[in-house]
Formats: C-alpha cells, structure tokens, sequence
C-alpha cells in the first residue's frame, strides 16, 4: 500500500470521526424537569428552560450542562439509606443552647437551583458550602434561644429564624442556590437520664400553668357574679330610692290637702284625724267601757261593723 493512500484514508476516517462529534454533538434535549446551560469556550450562556430538542455549535467550541429544576433535600445530622434505616450523627447534631444546656439538633433544608450558571461556577462544592451554611445557621439560632424554648414552643420561631439567616448567608455566597424552607426534624437531649428530668419539669410547669388558668377562671367567674351582685344591689337601691321618694311626695300632698281643709274647718277636720289615727292604731283593739254609777255606756265603735267585738258592760263599783 502506497504512503498516498494511506494518507487519504487517514484523512477519510478522520473526516468521518469530526463529522459523527458535529453530528451527535450539535444538538441535546432538555427535559420538563430539567435545565440547561451551554458553554461556548468556557463561557455560561443564558440558561435553557424550555424543553425539547435544542442545537449548540458543536463540541469543542460548545457544551451543555443539564441540571434539574426539582428541589433538593438536604438533611442535617442524619441520614436515611436506600433500605429505609437512618444514621445520626450526633457530633454534627449537638450544639449548646443560651443557657448552656446541650442539645440535639437534626433538620431537613429544602432548595433549589434557581441559578446554573453561578452553581456551576462561583463555587467549586456548592452542596458542601450549603451544608457549612447550614450548620452556621442552626448554631447561632440554637446558641440565642434557651433550651425550653428549642425543646417546646419555640421550635416555629427557630425554623423561621433558621431560614432567614440560611437565605441570607447563602444570597451573600451567591453559589445560584435558593432556600426554600427548613424544617426541624428532631430537638432532643443527650441522654436517656437528662430527657426524663427535662420531662418532669416540663410536666410540672404544665400542670402549674393548668393550675393557673383554672385559678384565673375561678376568679373572672366570681368577680363576674360579684359584679352582678353589686349591680343588683345597686338596681334594687335606687328603686327604692325612687319608691321613697314618691311616697314622700305622696304624703306631702296629703298634708298639703289636709292642711288645707283644717285651715278651712279646723274642729271638723280635728275630729275627723283624730279617728283616723285611732282607726290605724287600734284596729284589732277590744274595748271595754265600765261605769261605776252602773249605766249603759254608749261609746264610738272603732272597728268595722263585722269586726267589732261584743260590747261587755259591767256595773259594779270600783272594778
């Protein structure tokens, strides 16, 4: 075989080798899921997100790099395996609360790649970044807060604080990565001995707190009747107030018409009040009238005719 044919099939199969690199190398897909970012000689252009079939010069001079748009799950002081069976790690997890107790802190850190382009190249492990932020972040919140607060209710505001501090840190590390949510998965004590005093204390502040809204509704309950009462005593009060008031005024007038008529007739009207005092002071009186010169005594009855007793008479003398 002769040097110029072996010269011009080199060049064929070399010709061919750049031909087939053109041709599965010009074009790539994208799928719904996922986006991509070509690179013209080192250079990230504008991320693709649209899927289906796209065309890019081919390689040398462009490549692609796919990445997903789902969000990721990072989880912090654990890990589950493919069978189901989760592995803590505990040195990661124990950090020190405020008030210089110790605690167990795992979480699960939701983000996603908003940015392929800074992911791919303003860090060179921008997971592992992710995690140090993590840490950084869960530390200095748990380090502010005390421990009743990191075992109980203040689980909501450490996972809100966590977040924003996290979002914070890694918008300054500008690695392309957002932080959608942190959740706590499990804040516990060290050991077995510290979490059963840590639960009787926390037991008995409940029951003080039971105890404590129950005085407090004992309290509303009797200062709500006592104030009932006061109102009614005060309801009653002015009633008769009122009621006094308008017997007063009543007798007023009476006496100002009696006062009248004695002024106009003063023996008649003498006479007249006279009997009707004796008819209000003695209604059930018995009456005896005696005369010791042993006559009938005739005297004004001052009783009703149907209550008038019988009259006794006695005659003797000196009885």
């Amino acid at each position: 075989m002769s040097v110029k044919r072996i010269l011009t099939t080199a060049a064929l199969v070399l010709t061919g080798i750049i031909a087939l690199i053109v041709i599965f190398t010009s074009w790539y897909t994208v799928d719904e899921s996922e986006q991509a970012v070509v690179i013209t000689f080192g250079k990230a252009e504008e991320p693709i997100l649209d899927s289906g079939l796209h065309f890019k010069l081919p390689w040398p001079m462009q490549k692609v790099e796919i990445l997903s748009k789902e969000t990721f799950s990072l989880q912090f002081g654990y890990k589950q395996s493919a069978d189901g069976e989760i592995v803590s790690f505990d040195n990661e997890t124990k950090m020190i609360t405020g008030d210089e107790n110790i605690v167990l802190t795992d979480l699960v850190v939701q983000w996603k790649i908003t940015d392929p382009g800074k992911y791919l190249f303003n860090a060179e492990a921008p997971q592992e970044i992710l995690h140090d932020a993590t840490s950084a972040s869960i530390r200095s919140i748990i380090g502010s807060s005390l421990i009743d607060e990191a075992l109980t209710s203040g689980k909501a505001d450490i996972e809100a604080q966590t977040r924003d501090l996290l979002a914070t840190l890694i918008e300054k590390y500008d690695i392309g990565i957002s932080i959608l949510g942190v959740k706590l998965q499990d804040v516990e004590l060290p050991n077995a001995e510290v979490r059963s005093a840590f639960t009787a204390v926390t037991d008995a502040r409940e029951t003080k707190n039971t105890k404590t809204n129950e005085a407090k509704k004992y309290q509303n309950q009797r200062e709500s009747e006592a104030i009932g009462e006061i109102a009614a005593i005060k309801s009653r009060a002015e009633g008769q107030r009122t009621a006094r008031i308008e017997q007063a005024r009543g007798e007023v007038a009476v006496f100002d018409k009696l006062y009248a008529e004695y002024r106009n007739n003063k023996e008649i009207t003498r006479q007249r009040l006279v009997i009707e005092t004796l008819e209000s002071v003695l209604p059930n009186a018995q009456i005896y009238i005696m005369n010791d010169s042993g006559e009938t005594v005739k005297y004004l009855p001052l009783q009703q005719p149907s209550q008038v007793p019988p009259v006794t008479t006695e005659q003797g003398g000196g009885n």
